[in-house]
């Protein structure tokens, strides 16, 4: 066996007894800055995909139509939450989570720079391809490789969790500034190289030190048995051949690809819902609670399709109807998305503590979330007001709005994954994680759907009618509320 997996009993309680890291085990600064240089590269990146999609040649874009643009990066987004679905069985059935993490790492550095060396629309799809399944790996593993660093009881768990979720937001700031202001000087593929170098230190920092993770992390939960590997190599290979067959013959396309993500994250989230209920073992509370769940779901799937917006809409009216002069040099687009992450970071306390404060009379899940949805909605017609015109638009007013879809994030993101946790069947919970992710990627995929109806001529009816549809799915979970938590049996 290679000294990577020749961790001891003795070496795993070290791990998770020294305070070398601002009191907490010193492999956590491992695995906070994997995290941390992937979201760099990731959001950095993501920060200046959409201008280099439509951009013309002359500004070293590809020029593709607007519209076919956001559905790309609807379609990437959301294939990144359903490659989590990919990554956790990677983890629990062939390699392990320690393993998966870090092969994904490394899929993402290959991905990032395929976008800075490969020209053209083959490097777009070559990167964003093997990005999307790298990110799904790391987002799958990262966190469950945390938890694995505390006992059960541990008191340092929490403010751990937090110190990891700040290294994802230091990254999602650094990243887009650094990408955005080298693909305004030097270029896009510069910008993508700075990801793809972002990503490489990440790594190679967590080679020299991957070792040092607990024993478990290096183990497969549940085996995939040795001779289904054969069956399961040959269904992926159909499946690839598949795409390839329909790609070839036209069916999928460039203007296709939201939608196509949107099929199947909604056939998959269909599928999962029906396997759980038609089980005979999920019955009384555990029953009524998958029908809580479902309002939650959708009250999700709403909120990430305005929220992930921040790539799409609003990438474009930083581009065209956003005032960037800052005292006389123009700000690079991609800077209004490290605006989120700072109040992210400036927040985040602010709720945990407001949240500890107020106890068991905090508000009920299906309220935070109703409100959330219904203040997303509200987020959107804070464009209606903004003057008219090319680049006229005040930046403070959109640092304003974007202030709004944090106070959401804070109210929804956080508590989503808890809340799926709680709700789920003893027997389902990593199935009910699945549904949770498929809401994202099901929201997401929409996000670059609805920016295609996006007009800066013309963008009130859009920010009208999308916040409206936010506004009334919110309300109407709130005055469904009572019920709801009815249904939750227990759970708060």
């Amino acid at each position: 066996m290679s000294d990577l997996h020749q961790s001891t009993p003795e070496t795993r309680r070290d791990s998770r007894s020294d305070s070398r890291f601002f009191g907490q085990p010193g492999v956590l600064a491992n695995l906070f800055g994997v995290e941390l240089w992937e979201r760099f590269s990731f959001y950095g990146m993501q920060g200046i995909l959409l201008i280099y999609l439509y951009y013309s040649a002359a500004d070293g874009g590809l020029g593709i139509d607007e519209g076919v643009a956001t559905g790309i990066v609807g379609a990437y987004g959301g294939a990144v939450y359903l490659s989590t679905i990919l990554g956790a069985w990677l983890a629990d059935r062939l390699i392990g989570p320690e393993r998966t993490l870090f092969y994904s790492a490394v899929c993402v550095m290959a991905g990032h720079v395929a976008l800075a060396l490969v020209p053209g629309l083959g490097g777009v799809g070559i990167g964003l391809v093997l990005i999307a399944l790298g990110s799904g790996g790391v987002k799958a593993n990262a966190t469950s490789l945390v938890g694995s660093l505390y006992d059960e009881h541990d008191t340092r768990r929490d403010a751990g969790f937090s110190l990891f979720y700040m290294g994802i937001n230091i990254g999602a700031l650094l990243g887009p500034l650094l990408t955005g202001l080298l693909q305004k000087e030097a270029g896009f593929h510069w910008g993508f190289g700075a990801a793809a170098v972002g990503m490489a230190l990440g790594l190679v920092q967590y080679a020299l030190s991957r070792k040092n993770l607990p024993e478990e992390t290096h183990h497969v939960a549940n085996p995939l048995p040795v001779d289904k590997r054969v069956a399961y190599v040959l269904l992926g290979l159909a499946a690839l051949f598949l795409v390839g067959v329909l790609a070839w013959v036209g069916v999928i396309t460039l203007d296709r690809l939201a939608n196509i993500v949107i099929g199947i994250s909604l056939l998959a989230a269909i599928g999962y819902f029906a396997l759980i209920l038609s089980d005979k073992d999920v019955q009384g509370a555990e029953r009524s609670r998958i029908f809580a769940f479902m309002p939650l779901f959708v009250c999700n799937v709403v909120f990430w399709s305005l929220y992930q917006q921040q790539f799409t809409v609003v990438t474009l009216y930083a581009d065209k109807r956003l005032d960037r002069d800052l005292f006389g040099w123009e700000m690079p687009v991609s800077w209004v998305n490290s605006i989120n992450p700072v109040f992210i970071i400036v927040l985040a306390g602010v709720f945990a503590a407001v949240w500890t404060k107020l106890g068991d009379r905090q508000p009920a899940t299906p309220l935070k979330f109703g409100a959330g949805t219904a203040l997303m909605g509200v987020a959107f017609f804070c464009f209606l007001p903004m003057p008219s015109g090319e680049n006229s638009a005040p930046l403070l007013g959109l640092v304003g709005i974007l202030l709004v879809f944090t106070l959401v994030e804070l109210l929804i993101s956080p508590v989503g994954l808890s809340a799926t946790t709680k709700l789920a069947p003893k027997k389902y919970t990593t199935q009910m994680v699945a549904l949770y992710f498929l809401s994202i990627a099901l929201g997401t995929a929409l996000a670059g759907t609805l920016a295609g109806y996006y007009d800066e001529a013309a963008e009130t009816p859009f920010f009208l009618w999308v916040g409206l549809a936010s506004v009334v799915t919110g309300v109407v979970v709130m005055l469904a509320s009572k019920p709801i938590h009815k249904l939750m049996a227990g759970v708060d």
